[in-house]
């Protein structure tokens, strides 16, 4: 399908909300891109609404899948716990010189399923570690970055794999432009709309100034402390370079830091999830002060269990997002295999690395302050979700009250 000639009134559209609304771009300002080659058609709108908004330099990396799966089937064995960290490290010295950030997202989720798990896992370790000075820029939201989608065929395979491509790709693609909100006749004005909704949620909630949250349904019992001086957000955010951009499009949490040792309780995920190209389906774990110290999987158990001994704080929570089971995309019944758009139909957790962002006047805090005050730091940040209908979550303030914030999966 010539997804560029069918749906290109779309992409336009959603080139718009990427450069305007997801990155904010601002005159002057520098953009590096990373997508895979399949994305062109999209990557290249996206270059010309950059340049059109007074972008100062486009810099594209592309990604390929056939290239990536030659080194699991070639590549000598030392090849695994080695990555690109003299590319990692340009990325970061442009972002401390003003460059925004963006990812375009669209590979086969699963394209690494059927590789040998434990290869997988180093080739992991190894990018998390040679990826870490550029991703502290963006965990600290020290930049304006942003993450959206393109519907690769791979992708719409993967998906609808009893669908003929045209036809899978017709279903993605619509689906994309849906969840990312082009198509309405005015893509910018209905973001803002969804912005302010959000923005009225995490109001509420930094109002309650709660303690912990409580979790109970259908194999989830979860006490969730929140980190001291923690602040809830959603949609768009200001970064520290004063940009107020929307990292995720699409979006349809609202997200703050637990306490990275005040975690207990039992949960089991509620939908599978894909990570560096492998399912993990079937999530029951249990925490003990913060840590996970029972951990199985239905499907993917090894590939958990390399994830959770990445380092210390693999295995405690850095971020805790709530996501109403109406939300748009858990609405359409679709499962992507991908995080963006399945952790926006389920309130969610991740393991591994906090948010500075998510903390009174985070933007202040030192790496120090932040562990004081309960973050966690890890070289990963992994989203995996938790809700569903049957899910009730009470906030508990200091003095023990609780309120409810979700009955059966809705805003209570």
């Amino acid at each position: 399908m010539d997804i560029d000639s069918r749906f290109g009134a779309e992409l336009d559209k959603l080139a718009k909300v990427i450069v305007h609304t997801g990155l904010a771009l601002r005159a002057g300002q520098d953009l590096v891109v990373t997508a895979p080659v399949e994305a062109l058609p999209l990557l290249r709108r996206v270059t010309v609404e950059a340049y059109r908004a007074g972008a100062g330099l486009v810099t594209p990396i592309l990604s390929d899948s056939a290239l990536a799966l030659a080194r699991y089937r070639h590549a000598p064995d030392d090849s695994f716990d080695r990555a690109p960290g003299w590319l990692f490290d340009g990325m970061a010295r442009a972002y401390e010189a003003g460059a925004a950030r963006l990812a375009i997202v669209g590979d086969d989720p699963m394209l690494l399923s059927d590789e040998n798990p434990e290869k997988v896992s180093r080739a992991g370790k190894a990018q998390s570690r040679a990826y870490k000075p550029a991703l502290e820029k963006i965990s600290n939201f020290e930049i304006n970055w942003s993450i959206a989608a393109y519907p690769s065929a791979a992708w719409a395979r993967r998906m609808f794999p009893d669908l003929p491509e045209d036809e899978a790709v017709t279903k993605l693609a619509r689906a994309i432009f849906a969840a990312s909100r082009v198509d309405r006749d005015d893509p910018v004005a209905a973001w803002a709309e969804h912005n302010a909704t959000l923005r009225a949620r995490t109001e509420w909630l930094n109002g309650q100034r709660f303690d912990a949250l409580h979790y109970t349904g259908p194999g989830l019992d979860l006490t969730v402390g929140l980190a001291r001086d923690h602040e809830w957000h959603g949609g768009a955010s200001e970064a520290k370079n004063g940009v107020v951009c929307n990292p995720n499009v699409p979006t349809e949490e609202v997200f703050t830091t637990p306490h990275a040792h005040k975690v207990d309780g039992t949960v089991r995920s509620t939908k599978p999830l894909s990570h560096q190209g492998s399912l993990i389906d079937g999530i029951e774990v249990r925490f003990e002060g913060g840590r996970i110290v029972e951990a199985r999987a239905e499907k993917g158990e090894a590939v958990l269990k390399e994830l959770l001994g990445t380092d210390e704080g693999a295995a405690r929570l850095g971020e805790v997002a709530l996501v109403p089971h109406s939300s748009p995309i858990s609405a359409s019944g679709l499962l992507f295999y991908n995080t963006l758009f399945d952790e926006n139909a389920s309130c969610h957790i991740a393991l591994g690395q906090c948010y500075s962002k998510c903390f009174l006047n985070g933007g202040d805090l030192s790496a120090e302050e932040i562990a004081d005050k309960g973050g966690n730091a890890s070289l990963i940040h992994v989203d995996w979700m938790i809700g569903g209908p049957e899910t009730d979550i009470d906030g508990i303030a200091a003095d023990g009250t609780r309120v409810p914030v979700f009955r059966k999966g809705e805003w209570a």
